[in-house]
């Protein structure tokens, strides 16, 4: 129903995206939130408040991310290898998702766009979050969400070592010390 301003109440009695944005409200997401250093115990489930993307960011709403041993580190405050930000934080460097909005300055994406990265800045273990579209990559058809957010880095780190720390040739003979985990088992392969 038309409120006098002629903008439209949703169906739920809740306000449209045009009213929010006049009121100055920012999107509630829900996010595994840190507020203290420490355990697993130390996330809580709860809302998160998620602005519009700036300028050179998307707003992107997660359908899968991944969960890496460094993760561990950053809950605990560790900065390995990334600087972790003082709580209240959102740990996770690794998502898949669909682009729901762009800032100013952004190009290369669009809404509806399948994206994912595998870098910092932190806040993947959320349902939406901002992230900058310089770091994002497209997603092709084809590839499986969850496939992709839990192998991303991973990937990545198993080719700069066989590619760019050192250039494996054939007849080359590499010692692999830990083929058991994700990274390893990449290089093995």
């Amino acid at each position: 129903m038309p409120c006098q301003s002629g903008l439209q109440w949703e169906t739920l009695g809740g306000l449209t995206e045009e009213v929010r944005q006049l009121k100055g409200e920012q999107d509630m997401s829900k996010a595994q939130v840190i507020h203290k250093l420490g355990p697993p115990e130390a996330m809580q489930w709860q809302d998160w408040a998620v602005p519009d993307p700036a300028p050179g960011e998307v707003r992107l709403r997660h359908t899968a991310v991944g969960v890496n041993f460094a993760d561990t580190y950053h809950r605990g405050g560790i900065s390995h290898p990334w600087p972790v930000p003082e709580p209240p934080v959102v740990i996770g460097f690794e998502g898949v998702g669909v682009v729901e909005g762009v800032g100013d300055g952004v190009s290369d994406f669009q809404t509806g766009d399948r994206v994912a990265y595998g870098i910092p800045p932190l806040g993947s273990y959320s349902e939406v979050r901002n992230y900058p579209a310089d770091k994002l990559l497209h997603l092709p058809d084809g590839l499986d969400d969850k496939q992709v957010a839990a192998l991303l880095m991973k990937g990545m780190t198993a080719h700069y070592l066989l590619h760019r720390t050192y250039a494996v040739q054939p007849g080359d003979t590499i010692l692999v010390h830990a083929a058991a985990g994700g990274m390893g088992l990449i290089l093995c392969q």
